[in-house]
């Protein structure tokens, strides 16, 4: 695992239980849309409650190179896309973040014609973004892909998009939040079957008709889009990151402690507490907004991944560490992603007693794990490398945390706050 040159890495010392309380920030997904979102007001938006983080940085880049005026306070960005005049996104930005492919649908509508490459930036499957196109050309988009960049333009004089039906094949979340975005201007109405219902969806169209927007149904597999001739400037905040709760939860539970997380929103993490306590760890809702872990005997538990409202695919890595030391044979079944299963190789390392077949991996508990060098591969990944780490007897390394900073803000600092031994070597040679 030698690199040629240094990279920076966490240490964690394992085996040390935690306590007090930690803050989740604001969700890294919905944030990425709604940025995107911006793009189709005229007029100043502000978003507070962003997450500090690789992958936002990279969309504000993005939105930056078509224009907008971008102004940061702390966990606050305004945004100016008065002068949005560029149509076309810049390859060396969308190919390190699939989200900015989310630009296509705003300037679309916005400015009849939108050139963005096929994006990048992921690890975990193809992800391809037909069901994106098929959604604007059921719009009256004219879409040409060539040269590996997505080509859009409005047919007709009035230069607006048409309200359409649209039935998603699979109920893709980056789909949805395309075509929602692009009908928002359309002329007409839309309706969205099969739509995604993650909190993201919700999240994304909350933000929209608080600038005006009239979008019913998000949250539910139908969603009806009105459209309208222009939106104006809000003030919005972000939902918290329920993949971030939800790993700090794990962390409680697989270190045996009673943590309190706080700043969390109860019913976007019904799946994942449902498991935590099949699993044996109890999690109390102290108020509206905290939980607290009860620690208990660990035992496994099948984990099958499916769209909202089942269980995400964002925490199956991070259950799998769970059980990787929870009494008993776990059967964890991933039917998202083709790719989600490459943090088995490094759990192993750590003592996991995994076999992988296809899409799932049994998962056979095993009383202790130690403390090895390890490689996160994507983004959950890491976070579950981390998780297995502070569970592990002795000295565990986690390396690649590129992936990590995209998704996490101040993992290691919140760790540190709850008394993990966890620090950060900016220059670690293997």
């Amino acid at each position: 695992m030698s690199n040629s040159t240094p990279q920076p890495a966490l240490e964690i010392i394992g085996r040390h239980s935690l306590n007090g309380e930690v803050k989740i920030s604001g969700a890294k997904n919905s944030a990425l849309a709604i940025m995107a979102g911006t793009l189709l007001c005229g007029d100043d938006c502000r978003l507070s409650n962003m997450p500090c983080l690789a992958d936002i940085n990279t969309m504000g880049q993005v939105l930056a190179s078509l224009g907008v005026k971008i102004k940061k306070t702390g966990s606050t960005w305004e945004f100016n896309p008065r002068d949005l005049k560029a149509v076309k996104a810049p390859y060396d930005l969308v190919s390190q973040l699939r989200a900015s492919f989310f630009v296509i649908g705003p300037i679309l509508t916005r400015l009849g014609v939108a050139q963005v490459p096929l994006p990048g930036g992921c690890a975990i499957g193809s992800r391809p973004v037909e069901l994106h196109v098929r959604g604007l050309q059921a719009m009256g988009a004219n879409v040409i892909i060539e040269h590996g960049v997505v080509n859009a333009s409005v047919k007709g004089s009035s230069g607006r998009l048409k309200g359409a039906n649209i039935f998603l094949d699979y109920p893709s979340v980056g789909a949805t939040e395309t075509i929602i975005m692009a009908a928002t201007l359309a002329e007409g109405e839309t309706v969205i079957k099969n739509a995604a219902k993650e909190p993201e969806i919700v999240d994304l169209a909350n933000f929209c008709n608080s600038m005006g927007a009239k979008i019913t149904g998000a949250g539910t597999d139908t969603i009806i889009i009105q459209g309208v001739s222009r939106l104006h400037s809000t003030d919005y905040e972000i939902i918290p990151d329920r993949i971030e709760a939800g790993t700090f939860l794990v962390a409680g539970a697989i270190t045996h402690s009673e943590i309190l997380v706080t700043s969390i929103n109860y019913d976007h993490l019904i799946p994942a507490i449902a498991k935590l306590e099949e699993i044996g760890c109890r999690v109390l809702r102290e108020d509206e907004t905290t939980l607290r872990t009860i620690p208990g005997a660990l035992k496994a538990s099948d984990v099958e991944t499916l769209p909202h409202p089942g269980f995400p695919t964002d925490m199956q890595a991070q259950f799998m560490a769970l059980l990787t030391i929870s009494e008993g044979n776990s059967l964890v079944t991933e039917t998202v992603f083709e790719n989600r299963l490459r943090h088995v190789a490094e759990l192993k390392r750590l003592g996991a007693n995994i076999k992988v077949k296809g899409n799932s991996a049994l998962v056979c508990g095993v009383p202790m794990l130690s403390g090895a060098p390890v490689m996160a591969t994507d983004l959950r990944a890491s976070a579950a490398l981390v998780i297995a780490g502070l569970a592990a007897d002795g000295k565990t390394i986690v390396q690649g945390l590129q992936h990590l900073d995209r998704g996490y803000e101040n993992l290691e600092q919140k760790l540190q706050g709850l008394g993990a031994k966890i620090q950060r070597l900016p220059h670690y040679q293997p």
